[in-house]
């Protein structure tokens, strides 16, 4: 009898180890959270500037007596003057934007002399002349950031557009280079119109927030040669030959979305195992 009991002791105490057995699990390998993609930055931004702007008038010229005889200013002097400037554009990736600006260059006043005869009889005299001049600038530009630093992403580009140059009414004084007196000052009529542009820039952007950015930078202009003043007692018309801008500016640049963070990894929770 004692032994037909530990017969199945020993039956029931194997099934037992066999059903252990089966549903043992070995642990399993630990699960590699996969790496979490950064999106670049990129959207639409809004961006606004000021600056001054170091001018140089790169001369002028008109036809004096006739349509045959196109002269030389003697000099020609067109100073300095601040501007203020707009522009929405979309930042493409971590390294390149566009934008389209539109910038005003406030009042420059313009002096320049030009030299022939006036007076009775005719004597050699030096007239003086003087106007001022305005400008809008609309232009297509691309900026290529080369890389962040900190807080700090300095950058160059290069832009195209058009400009349109407003000219205020030539006035124009001539008097005997001898002391003999001076003709009445004869007006002219301002021209104003649309002629070509490009720019070069350089500078550097400064992270604010994640998005606001500050703008410090240098701008390159050549706006091109136009008409400059109208015909008006056997003088005229006159043209500038362009002008070169050399401006330094500072702004700032609204991001949409800037502020965007990526979803943090989250692991799966960890499968039950039986022992």
């Amino acid at each position: 009898m004692k032994t037909s009991l530990f017969a199945v002791a020993a039956v029931l105490l194997a099934g037992t180890a066999a059903h252990s057995a089966d549903i043992y699990q070995p642990e399993p390998a630990p699960i590699s959270a996969p790496e979490v993609e950064i999106t670049e930055a990129s959207g639409w931004y809004l961006r606004g500037d000021v600056g001054y702007s170091f001018n140089k008038m790169r001369g002028a010229e008109y036809f004096q007596g006739s349509n045959g005889n196109l002269v030389d200013f003697d000099d020609t002097n067109l100073d300095d003057n601040f501007t203020l400037g707009v522009g929405v554009g979309y930042q493409v990736n971590n390294y390149l934007r566009t934008d389209l600006t539109l910038d005003y260059m406030f009042k420059s006043d313009f002096e320049g002399s030009t030299t022939g005869s006036c007076g009775t009889p005719l004597e050699p005299c030096t007239s003086s002349d003087v106007s001022a001049m305005r400008a809008y600038h609309l232009m297509a530009n691309a900026y290529v950031d080369i890389g962040t630093y900190g807080m700090i992403t300095p950058y160059v580009g290069g832009g195209i557009g058009g400009a349109y140059v407003k000219w205020d009414k030539l006035r124009n004084t001539a008097c005997q280079d001898d002391g003999g007196g001076c003709d009445d000052t004869v007006t002219h009529k301002g021209y104003h119109n649309w002629r070509f542009a490009y720019q070069l820039m350089a500078g550097a952007s400064i992270d604010v927030t994640c998005n606001v950015k500050a703008d410090v930078g240098y701008r390159f202009r050549h706006t091109l040669a136009g008409g400059m003043f109208g015909f008006e007692d056997n003088g005229g018309p006159g043209r500038d030959k362009g002008f070169y801008s050399h401006e330094a500016h500072v702004g700032a640049r609204y991001l949409f979305g800037g502020c965007e963070q990526p979803v943090a990894y989250e692991p799966p929770p960890e499968p039950i195992v039986y022992k």
